[in-house]
């Protein structure tokens, strides 16, 4: 088995480690029934790695191949630049839109963490987060997940080496982050950060691990922090089948935003709860919360409201009634996203930059 630790391969128990890959395929099995579909891989020997198991249920799903990367339309003036940043931890490139309407300075920045199999070109496509950028003058980041370290470009949640401040991933995201806070003069009560699945579970980490970097985070169809340790608890996690957290629980009383559709068969919509909960139980006291309905575009949603003494609002978590795995609101240019119900983009914009609205 792959030591997250230390990168290095470590012996593992025969029979536990076939009692684990049993268990992981079964939870395969399950999600890719849920979607009306058979997997036809023939069942993993005992030598196999877990990775074979994401790689079965990424492949086998609606939209698993990865997204074609396409460059967005840009608003005259503005920049869609490449960069790589090189961190202690590794490297990773990202693109960075610059609005036209930040040529006296930007207002902010997001940086946005693309789903599965997903690329930063069709991530801003999907959500048209660039279209809001321009509308209000912040600078947005698409970091782009390498194959290198993952086979279907998801960011890995599930490994502890990346659930930790100054390891992994989080290292390399927040570095790029607080390169980008320094070209452009930016403040971390400026910074936000959103993703969507995969992206959105490593969003909450950041949250957890860099609150002195990111002032919010916003997840859309994600999972909560420390839901797993390995891909096995991870397609647990996915399903709904784990009772609170199956490691650390979340510290940081975080301003959070979250999305997820009442119909997701992909991360149960459970996953969205514990994420809000987490907020909830490290927001300030004493609190208010509100909770009001609405129906947009043909889709009926539930938002409930946590607000401080001070009125601003630290946490939003919105069900979307009949919305899948998808980003709500979302352009049909893009790969996981659903056109209908509210505009999960408009609402995170609105609660990092103005909470109390």
């Amino acid at each position: 088995m792959f030591d997250f630790n230390t990168g290095a391969k470590r012996p593992v128990n025969d029979a536990a480690r076939a009692d684990r890959l049993t268990a992981a395929q079964d939870l395969v099995q399950r999600t890719l029934a849920r979607h009306g579909l058979a997997a036809s891989a023939t069942p993993l020997s005992n030598g196999a790695t877990t990775g074979g198991l994401m790689d079965m249920l990424q492949k086998s799903l609606p939209g698993g191949a990865r997204a074609t990367a396409q460059p967005p339309t840009l608003a005259e003036g503005a920049q869609f630049l490449s960069s790589t940043h090189q961190g202690k931890s590794g490297s990773r490139a990202y693109r960075t839109y610059v609005p036209a309407s930040a040529a006296a300075g930007a207002t902010g920045i997001v940086m946005m963490l693309h789903g599965c199999t997903q690329t930063p070109e069709d991530f801003a496509i999907g959500t048209g987060m660039n279209a809001l950028a321009e509308r209000d003058g912040f600078v947005v980041i698409y970091p782009e997940q390498s194959r290198g370290a993952n086979a279907q470009t998801c960011w890995n949640w599930f490994s502890p080496n990346d659930q930790r401040r100054d390891r992994g991933e989080p290292e390399i995201l927040a570095g790029i982050a607080r390169s980008a806070m320094a070209q452009y003069d930016v403040p971390p009560s400026r910074c936000f950060v959103a993703g969507l699945s995969a992206g959105a579970a490593m969003a909450v980490i950041l949250g957890q691990t860099y609150p002195d970097v990111f002032a919010a985070a916003g997840a859309h169809s994600g999972l909560p922090y420390g839901a797993a340790k390995d891909v096995a608890s991870a397609f647990s996690a996915m399903a709904g089948q784990t009772s609170g957290h199956a490691g650390a629980r979340s510290q940081t009383a975080l301003r959070t935003i979250v999305f997820h559709g009442g119909a997701d068969s992909t991360v149960h919509a459970s996953n969205g709860e514990m994420i809000a909960r987490d907020a909830a139980r490290n927001g300030p006291s004493p609190s208010v919360e509100t909770t009001h309905g609405g129906a947009e575009n043909g889709r009926s949603y539930t938002a409930t409201t946590c607000s401080g003494p001070d009125g601003r609002a630290y946490l939003e978590h919105w069900v979307i009634e009949g919305l899948g795995h998808a980003w709500s609101g979302g352009q049909p240019e893009g790969s996981y996203t659903d056109a209908q119900g509210p505009d999960a983009s408009a609402e995170m914009v609105r609660f990092f930059f103005d909470p109390g609205a």
